[in-house]
């Protein structure tokens, strides 16, 4: 059983980070590399911090973890040094812990009972931190190995998107004993895992091992094939006998209704990002950089601290991240979100601690050019943000700042699918939230498509993504064999718990 006095006598201790006047020149992940040793003993002493609560919130579906990973379980069998049946538990839930281990927000930390004091000695158990360590450590024993299915249904499913949502309904069903292929409209497999998410987060070597035992179960990849356009919906009608649509919802939130928008040098996020992961994957410099420049970041969430790193990286010679909103508060306020929801605090993430400006209740004007249409600078002022009927209205307040500019990236979410043939084919419409509706089944109005992740969700959590890929799947098992063995995790209209 778990040690209940552990939390009481070992502090909290995050995985340390590499020192910030050396990975700000580099895009090598950011945590410090520790010696296997030595990072196993601190580990195993973080995870000696969980109680094995009687009611364990962490893997709650609504509170904590939607994939109902078995946290007290394998902290338990970290803290005893039993790596290989740790991962084995945390691999019975979750497709990819070393992907959620590095990128996950971590809601089954603010879910953990020792959350509700946090302080540095008595804060919520590192789960984020064993999970990833339990991951690195299964890949280099060489416990992660590829797992063919049993048995052969003859049964072929195509899965369009590569994302975190696509792949593991596919390796899902796979694992069951069918065909599976998978299509990719870039020409590199892992949707935003591939393009949108920095190398300093998480280096594509980590997805790519993970591709491979793919392959190895027998899981098929196409990539530089956009479904609808290379390939006819008709076509793939025709060769398979379930679609699941992992798209992603990759229609970014723009504003072009501001004066001087159209000159040169204002991008969407999305842009930025990319052409920084293409240059990292070795396929020449970045069309877009913010070397040597003023760069400003529209948007205050994750994306906006990916463009924040990315600038630091390529060599800014400043950078401000604006958001409308109030600054959040730094620690929880329980009449606000009390536990064990989410709780609203202000995150920062690493790329906030390597320098920058956050800027808060101030939203663009205009944008200023100079006389060759580029963008020299950007005119702010103070605004209120207040909703009526559900209607959000921002109102300036303040005197208007000028500030210089020559980089503006607007990383304000997004507003769901993209729009194209692919839908138009199959009679698929976006719903005014811009996702895609299904039933209880995870089963479009098309008959035998399905849909999971962000492209049903809306713009969420990798989490998420991973829970509703394994759902759909298990839905996909038993539209084509009437039974399935597979798990479940969460229903289409399970949400996050949240104060209303």
């Amino acid at each position: 059983m778990a040690d209940p006095h552990g939390f009481l006598h070992i502090p909290k201790k995050e995985a340390p980070k590499r020192p910030i006047a050396e990975r700000v020149h580099d895009w090598h992940e950011v945590t410090l590399p520790l010696t296997p040793d030595e990072r196993n003993a601190e580990v195993a002493e973080q995870a000696t911090r969980c109680m094995d609560c009687g009611i364990p919130f962490c893997h709650s579906g609504s509170a904590g973890c939607p994939l109902g990973n078995l946290i007290p379980e394998w902290n338990d069998l970290v803290r005893r040094g039993r790596w290989s049946a740790a991962s084995e538990r945390l691999h019975a839930t979750n497709n990819f812990p070393e992907f959620t281990g590095r990128l996950c927000p971590a809601p089954c930390e603010s879910a953990c009972v020792l959350s509700l004091a946090d302080t540095h000695t008595t804060g919520s158990v590192t789960i984020k931190r064993i999970e990833q360590t339990i991951a690195d450590v299964a890949w280099e024993s060489g416990t992660v190995e590829p797992k063919p299915p049993m048995i052969v249904t003859g049964r072929k499913v195509a899965v369009v998107g590569s994302g975190p949502a696509g792949l593991a309904a596919a390796q899902q069903l796979t694992r069951a004993g069918h065909d599976v292929t998978v299509y990719e409209r870039d020409d590199r497999l892992g949707g935003l895992l591939r393009y949108g998410i920095p190398e300093f987060k998480m280096e594509k070597s980590v997805l790519d091992q993970r591709l491979m035992q793919m392959r190895a179960e027998g899981t098929h990849f196409v990539t530089d094939c956009e479904v609808g356009v290379d390939l006819t919906v008709e076509q793939l009608r025709e060769n398979v006998d379930a679609v699941v649509l992992a798209i992603g919802a990759l229609r970014a939130r723009d504003n072009t209704s501001v004066e001087g928008r159209e000159l040169t040098g204002i991008h969407l996020a999305m842009e930025h990002l990319v052409t920084s992961n293409r240059e990292c994957e070795g396929d020449g410099p970045a069309s877009i950089t913010a070397k040597g420049k003023h760069v400003v970041i529209i948007g205050g969430g994750d994306t906006g601290a990916d463009c924040l790193g990315t600038a630091h990286r390529q060599g800014a010679l400043s950078v401000t991240q604006l958001d409308y909103h109030p600054e959040l508060p730094s620690e929880r306020d329980e009449s606000v979100t009390p536990w064990p929801a989410s709780p609203m605090v202000l995150r920062t993430s690493p790329a906030h601690a390597e320098g920058g400006v956050r800027r808060y209740q101030v939203a663009v004007q205009r944008f200023l050019g100079d006389e060759n249409g580029n963008v020299r600078a950007m005119v702010l002022a103070e605004v209120r943000v207040s909703r009526e009927d559900g209607k959000r209205t921002i109102t300036p307040v303040g005197e208007e700042i000028e500030l210089p500019c020559e980089l503006a990236l607007f990383a304000i979410g997004f507003e769901g699918v993209d729009l194209g043939p692919l839908l138009d084919d199959y009679g698929l419409s976006p719903t005014r939230r811009g996702a895609l509706s299904c039933g209880p089944d995870w089963q479009t109005t098309a008959p035998g498509v399905f849909v999971c992740g962000d492209a049903h969700r809306g713009a969420s959590l990798l989490v998420w993504a991973i829970a509703e890929g394994r759902s759909a799947a298990h839905a996909v098992d038993v539209y084509l064999t009437g039974a399935s063995a597979l798990p479940s995790p969460v229903h289409p209209t399970a949400l996050p718990l949240a104060v209303v």
